[in-house]
């Protein structure tokens, strides 16, 4: 929960490191991440402490439209869900009964879950990048130029040129673990699937 919130409200402005992108690094990313002009997937989230102390394991599904078309919904019983129409973002937390709706603009499209569904030709603008090869496997680390974030690090990897999983780290060692399941890419989606209509009852919020 408290990761999807961050999500939504929290701009990625890592603090900034000697690390500069490779070009090539930059292309390879920005070719993988175009590849998928859409993306549905099942996803298991775990959040562990400095220590490694897990605090917390959710799980849920995800799809995603290029360009800035998200849809990301928490399971039960910690359920939420994250709306992206490509000019504002919705977070509905059943729990409260309450909806978050902000305007998309160049901080919200820094934060990792709409990194995958924004405007790759942007990337590096925002981040440096490095990548690692392995086999069928490659991670890039992305580390943001500007300052002043909740995170220090972002490694996005995939395998055989699909999103395998993500990991975040912030600047007291909490790490935060996304494994996608079940990738599908290129397949048609429901468009409804990116439109949210406050339930009867909720709280709006508008910022």
């Amino acid at each position: 929960m408290r990761l999807i919130r961050m999500l939504l409200v929290s701009a990625l402005a890592f603090s900034c490191v000697a690390a500069h992108a490779d070009d090539k690094d930059v292309a390879r990313l920005t070719q993988l991440l175009e590849k998928s002009q859409t993306l549905s997937a099942r996803f298991s989230q775990l959040t562990l402490d400095g220590g490694g102390t897990q605090l917390q394991e959710t799980a849920g599904e995800m799809t995603l439209q290029r360009p800035g078309l998200f849809y990301w919904h928490t399971d039960a019983p910690q359920e939420q869900l994250m709306v992206s129409d490509g000019q504002k973002v919705s977070l509905y937390d059943p729990d409260l009964q309450q909806v978050t709706i902000k305007k998309l603009d160049q901080r919200l499209t820094q934060t990792p879950a709409l990194l995958l569904s924004g405007d790759v030709s942007k990337i590096n603008q925002s981040f440096d990048i490095t990548a690692k090869e392995a086999g069928d496997v490659i991670d890039f680390m992305l580390k943001p130029k500007t300052k002043d974030t909740l995170f220090d690090s972002l490694r996005l990897s995939f395998r055989k040129g699909l999103i395998n999983d993500m990991q975040l780290i912030d600047s007291v060692g909490q790490r935060t673990n996304i494994l996608f399941t079940g990738v599908k890419a290129n397949e048609p989606v429901d468009k409804s699937k990116f439109t949210f209509v406050a339930p009867k009852g909720a709280d709006v919020i508008q910022e």
